[in-house]
């Protein structure tokens, strides 16, 4: 699989390691880290020495979310074509045969959040914070993502996490089972990889299946239709409130929404 300085792979036996590498942004995804991630997680499907794959940040964060200042540049400069979409990086990396841990550290924000809900376990260190604070810059997220968060912790949590923006931490995440297992974050490394060996050392072919079946058994929420809700996210994608929550960002100031 290529390499990249923003996405690293490296192998331990049968574990394969996905590491975000931009540490100085916290992980924030850029253009380039998103198409690599695509190809390393779309990759996987023919991959038979691979049991484990862990995603991590390199740094003090897993992934602050999208690098929406960067994004928008190359956007501009682009046009969306040919620029890989969160989106698409979630639907395969939620497909890869194998099991996929995300070890989280810090700040899993917006799409850093999502990033280690497509997971298929969360290991976390009892710094972590989870936070979509979408809401606080006019943006909105796709159906899929939103029941993500309500496969992961119910109705009425997911509702003030999106309301609010505010962030969900340590304990909290472990109650609402965000997360499978908080440890210290000394002890992180040493959690995540016992985790992963204890799996890689399971049958593969049973493991593989078992993921398969699970997918299939909640694949009835896909069949929800969803046509008018996704109009309604690309007219918000273009309202004023959406460059004002991004200008007000970007300025470290409250923002003045006007509902427009």
């Amino acid at each position: 699989m290529p390499m990249s300085s923003e996405v690293e792979l490296s192998r331990r036996d049968a574990i394969l390691t996905v590491t975000m590498n931009r540490p100085e942004k916290r992980n924030a995804m850029s253009s380039t880290m998103l198409a690599r991630l695509l190809e390393t997680f779309a990759g996987l499907q023919q991959d038979a020495e691979t049991r484990v794959v862990v995603v991590r940040g390199a740094g003090r964060a897993f992934c602050a979310g999208l690098d929406l200042a960067e994004l928008a540049a190359a956007k501009a400069a682009q046009g969306t074509v040919g620029l890989t979409e969160i989106g698409d990086v979630f639907h395969a990396l939620e497909r890869v045969p194998q099991p996929t841990i995300a070890m989280v550290q810090g700040e899993a924000i917006a799409g850093g959040c999502e990033l280690a809900l497509h997971c298929d376990l969360r290991v976390a260190a009892a710094d972590v914070r989870f936070a979509m604070p979408l809401a606080r810059l006019g943006l909105v997220i796709p159906l899929p993502l939103i029941q993500k968060l309500l496969d992961a912790m119910g109705t009425a949590q997911t509702k003030e996490l999106l309301f609010t923006g505010d962030f969900f931490a340590a304990e909290r995440v472990l109650a609402l089972h965000l997360v499978n297992r908080l440890v210290p974050l000394a002890e992180l490394e040493e959690a995540t990889y016992g985790l992963a060996e204890t799996i890689a050392a399971n049958a593969p072919l049973a493991v593989r299946a078992f993921k398969r079946a699970i997918f299939r058994a909640n694949a009835f929420r896909r069949t929800i239709e969803h046509e008018d809700y996704d109009a309604e996210v690309a007219l918000i994608a273009q309202s004023e409130d959406v460059a004002e929550g991004v200008a007000a960002m970007r300025e470290r100031r409250k923002p003045r929404f006007l509902g427009r």
